[in-house]
């Protein structure tokens, strides 16, 4: 009986948290008649159903588990044997990426979304956004340092590719490298004021330089445009030609008829480029005596300092490379969306990155990846499940509730998973033990 109530009782939580949860979703429709306000109707029975549900699934785990769940201990590594299909993993996946553009045009002739918006929205966004992550889980993920203003140097890359080129006249492809060595200077400066600080304060000092940044972006109008932003940021351009419509771009000159999704996949293969070069310079970075004194400050900086690591020169590094990353991002996002504003680059992105490092692992660039692509077209998804109007009624409009529902999902999935998507961490660099005499691994070895 004591087994029986504690499942009773924990089923009972279960659906009260539920009906709490569910009732604002369930109860809450847009009316078009109110200028769009939310108004109340009330729907007992779905909250109730809803609940009914959970109060029955909490029940019976509760009562096959009694234990609750049990973590499994990982095995060593030499007695797991990898799967031999998971060396074609990242293969496959280089395929799909490569691919994307030619199964999103599949997509739309068979009925789907528009080619257009899928290669944008799927496409372009996420990839600035790993490219983003991964600059980010360099001072985060390897560094160990909390960096709430990454948005900075974001901006920074962005501005600076819009001032290069319609102030200078300079090209994109000038521009763009640029960009990202400007952002990495604002990142060794940023790194000045945190060198004695850990934790919660390097923080509130990045987090206050975002803001110092973005009021200077508001402010300087004869230079930035202020709230206003800039506007006819010149587009990349190849070999000289334009990759838009127009007597002067390259597809006039190859004699072809332009289609607009010439130009998009161009920039998806370009921003691909740009994320790809990121993902294997951090994989080689880490394999360098830098990248390991990164790991070894994030583990424990009184260890790395007693181990003669200079600390300094670590945390500059670590901010450089990643604001450098950061800056790109910025200038391919002014390059493919030709304007810039202050409201891209609020609070929120910063938040939205840094919860793409956590939600993938911190350290873990694959679980970046991951991250941002659940995050960034998993909440853009949301904007387009009208079936959901079916259990909600008509008045539901997924549009504004993608980030309540997304919210849940991600306390679910951390709830479950609290190190992340992918919690395990590579070793960057692998000791192997010298053969023993007279076995024959030794005596294969050349004479000394």
């Amino acid at each position: 009986m004591g087994h029986l109530g504690d499942a009773l009782k924990s089923a009972f939580i279960a659906a009260l948290v539920t009906f709490g949860l569910a009732f604002p979703i369930v109860a809450l429709r847009t009316d078009t008649n109110l200028s769009n306000q939310l108004v109340l109707d009330q729907r007992w029975g779905l909250a109730l159903t809803l609940a009914g549900v959970a109060f029955a699934v909490r029940f019976v785990i509760a009562l096959l588990y009694p234990a609750g769940f049990v973590r499994s201990v990982a095995k060593p590594r030499s007695e797991v044997p990898p799967h031999p299909y998971l060396r074609y993993l990242p293969r496959v996946g280089l395929a799909l990426l490569l691919a994307f553009p030619f199964l999103a045009a599949a997509m739309a002739s068979a009925g789907g979304p528009g080619v257009l918006k899928v290669v944008d929205t799927y496409g372009i966004q996420i990839l600035i956004y790993v490219l983003l992550g991964l600059g980010l889980n360099i001072i985060l993920g390897l560094a160990g340092l909390l960096d709430l203003g990454f948005v900075a140097f974001y901006a920074v890359g962005a501005y600076s590719t819009a001032l290069l080129t319609t102030t200078f006249g300079l090209s994109f492809w000038i521009a763009l490298p640029l960009a990202g060595i400007i952002a990495a200077l604002w990142g060794v400066l940023i790194s000045l004021p945190v060198l004695r600080l850990k934790g919660d304060y390097i923080a509130i000092v990045t987090l206050a330089f975002a803001e110092i940044v973005r009021l200077v972006i508001v402010n300087w109008v004869p230079v930035t445009g202020g709230y206003a932003g800039f506007s006819d940021i010149p587009k990349p351009t190849l070999f000289g030609y334009s990759i838009g419509p127009g007597p002067d771009s390259i597809w006039s000159a190859l004699s072809i008829p332009y289609v607009p999704i010439y130009r998009l996949a161009f920039m998806y293969y370009l921003v691909l480029a740009l994320a790809l070069a990121a993902y294997f310079v951090t994989l080689r970075l880490r394999t360098l005596p830098v990248g390991r004194a990164w790991e070894a400050l994030r583990e424990d900086e009184i260890a790395c300092r007693s181990l003669g690591i200079n600390t300094v020169t670590t945390k500059l590094t670590a901010f450089a490379a990643g604001a450098f990353f950061g800056g790109l991002a910025g200038a391919f996002f002014a390059a493919h969306y030709s304007f810039v504003s202050p409201k891209s680059f609020e609070f929120l992105e910063s938040a939205m990155i840094v919860a793409i490092v956590v939600l993938g692992g911190l350290g873990s660039m694959v679980g970046v990846v991951i991250a941002a692509a659940a995050m960034i077209g998993g909440t853009e998804l949301l904007r387009e499940l009208g079936a959901l109007q079916a259990v909600f009624g008509s008045g539901f409009d997924p549009a504004q509730y993608r980030m309540l529902l997304f919210g849940l999902a991600m306390v679910v999935l951390m709830v479950l998973r609290p190190k992340g998507l992918i919690a395990t961490r590579e070793p960057s660099v692998r000791l192997e033990p010298r053969p023993t005499r007279g076995s024959p691994a030794h005596r294969l070895q050349p004479a000394e």
